[in-house]
């Protein structure tokens, strides 16, 4: 290919981007990011954008390699790692040319370096990172049923290693929260979430389960001889060029060992505030809750609604050289500069109560507590914000105003929870419809209720048709959804007042207090996810 434009220019001539954008996306881009990478990332372009531009500019036919017969005989001119980290994957032979599905046709790098080793010549077509890591995960490892399990050793050859590495690998690339090993009786399924979904994309043979449990163990430094009992570990390494921390769960089941395996992907584990999908009514209330100089501010939610990452940006935001930040966590999840971490040791007696109450010795300003999950520690913690200190953690109950009876149940004096609590996010985790098909409709009469029930009018809404970005499903990623209690005085005189949660819910309510079901319905209405992802975690009011 003798004419060679750059992508940046490219986009620019479609009109997609400015100059402006593309220098300060350069400016902060990470070093081995790749420039399409990092605008689809802020958001500036879309993919099937992306993808449209270089077929029109370049002449490079766009292919879908959902239902794609790939010639599996052609696998063996691309290796399983270089397809993976520079994603591609070649798919037949035509005329002495191989045809090669490329995510970026513009890596000019990759197409000479093959045309050298194979002595074919490359014609590219382009297909979107994930159709590619699919078709990769579907192909190359499909050979792993067949392994002789042999002997379990550990060298780079043994098979079991190779397994592991792929399975890890895999969860990374699907963006996966978990991975999910579960021994059946006569094979073992490999299972990852995504957005929130678990989906089956693998089998292993029956008997490779032991060595692959036993190769996991080994890495987390658990005891393999310990089957018949529980056991939790943690792995730090990089798959590929992404740094991870895996947290490892073992449980003993009647076929075996079930092993769950948690992504966290260090690259984006630390967000910003802004970067939490705040309406700018919510933003603005929970920023002034955090801001506080004294009281206690909470998070619930189920497991897996992003309280976590809230806290995180939380403490990220109120992370300054003047403030001493203490947290007991428990797993320490993300370390953060600047912040004093403390993990929980139940061996050793260092429990959240246990931590919380050496932590208020240390002279702190704002304190972190990973979860309230017994009396003991609510009381530490209530007493830590009564007396000046900024005191930020997690509870399990299913709304905002929930969490004060659930205090109250805890054993705590209502007194004390008024005069203590500052404030109350409750949120849940949605998953987004695909930026590249979304398309919009008329409102369903089911729909229509909905909105007129919350007071709310709705023109029109959005769903994802399915498309080779999205894998066909219609949604790709995340967002969340929220609602901002604020413990102003009328609550706290209606609390100390007994009056019912269901009093204080429609005072919230006429104050014009946004709950799960509205700000969900605003993010359906703008086109960011759908009714039925809202019905499933919010409870109309």
């Amino acid at each position: 290919m003798s004419f060679r434009k750059r992508l940046g220019d490219l986009l620019q001539e479609a009109g997609l981007v400015t100059s402006e954008q593309i220098n300060e996306t350069l400016e902060h881009k990470r070093s081995n990011q790749k420039l399409g990478d990092a605008l689809l990332e802020r958001g500036y372009i879309t993919e099937r954008q992306l993808i449209e531009v270089l077929e029109f500019q370049l002449g490079i036919p766009h292919v879908s390699l959902y239902q794609y017969p790939i010639d599996e005989r052609v696998l063996g001119f691309v290796s399983k790692e270089i397809a993976q980290e520079r994603h591609i994957i070649p798919l037949r032979m035509q005329d002495n040319e191989l045809l090669l599905a490329m995510n970026d046709p513009m890596d000019y790098f990759v197409i000479d370096d093959l045309e050298i080793s194979t002595g074919l010549g490359i014609s590219p077509v382009i297909a979107t990172k994930d159709d590619i890591l699919f078709a990769i995960n579907k192909y190359y490892f499909k050979s792993d049923e067949g392994i002789d399990p042999g002997v379990f050793e550990d060298d780079d050859e043994s098979p079991v290693i190779n397994i592991l590495d792929q399975i890890l690998a895999t969860g990374v690339q699907l963006k996966a929260s978990d991975i999910h090993l579960d021994p059946q009786e006569a094979k073992v399924h490999i299972r990852y979430r995504i957005d929130g979904q678990l989906r089956s994309e693998k089998i292993v043979p029956k008997q490779l389960q032991n060595s692959l449990i036993a190769r996991i163990k080994i890495l987390a430094n658990l005891n393999i001889t310990q089957t018949r009992l529980p056991q939790d570990g943690r792995i730090k390494t990089t798959v590929g060029v992404t740094p991870v921390d895996l947290r490892i769960s073992s449980l003993p089941t009647v076929n075996g060992e079930k092993v769950v395996i948690r992504i966290l992907d260090l690259n984006n584990a630390l967000m910003q505030l802004g970067e939490l999908n705040f309406s700018e009514q919510n933003k603005k209330k929970y920023k002034q809750l955090i801001t506080q100089p004294s009281g206690l501010v909470l998070l619930t939610g189920p497991t897996g609604s992003g309280k976590t990452s809230t806290l995180y940006a939380s403490i990220n935001h109120l992370n300054k050289e003047s403030v001493n930040i203490v947290t007991i966590e428990d797993p320490v999840e993300f370390q953060m500069e600047g912040v004093n971490q403390v993990q929980v040791n139940s061996s050793v007696g260092l429990s959240f109560a246990e931590g919380l109450r050496s932590i208020l010795r240390q002279d702190p300003n704002v304190i972190m507590v990973g979860e309230i999950r017994d009396q003991e520690t609510a009381e530490i913690a209530i007493r830590a914000s009564l007396t000046g200190h900024l005191v930020l953690s997690t509870l399990h109950t299913n709304s905002a105003l929930d969490t004060i009876p659930r205090l109250i149940d805890m054993g705590i004096e209502p007194y004390l929870v008024v005069s203590s609590l500052n404030g109350v996010i409750a949120q849940r985790l949605v998953r987004k419809i695909c930026r590249d098909c979304t398309t919009k409709r008329q409102p369903t009469e089911m729909e229509k209720e909905i909105f007129i029930k919350n007071n709310m009018d709705v023109e029109s809404v959005y769903y994802g048709r399915g498309c080779s970005s999205c894998h066909q499903r219609g949604y790709r990623g995340r967002i969340t959804v929220h609602e901002v209690l604020v413990m102003d005085e009328q609550i706290k005189s209606m609390l100390l007042n007994h009056r019912s949660i269901a009093d204080i819910r429609s005072y919230a309510k006429n104050e014009g207090m946004e709950f799960l079901i509205h700000d969900g319905l605003n993010k359906v209405k703008s086109g960011q996810t759908t009714i039925e992802e809202i019905m499933q975690v919010s409870i109309s009011v």
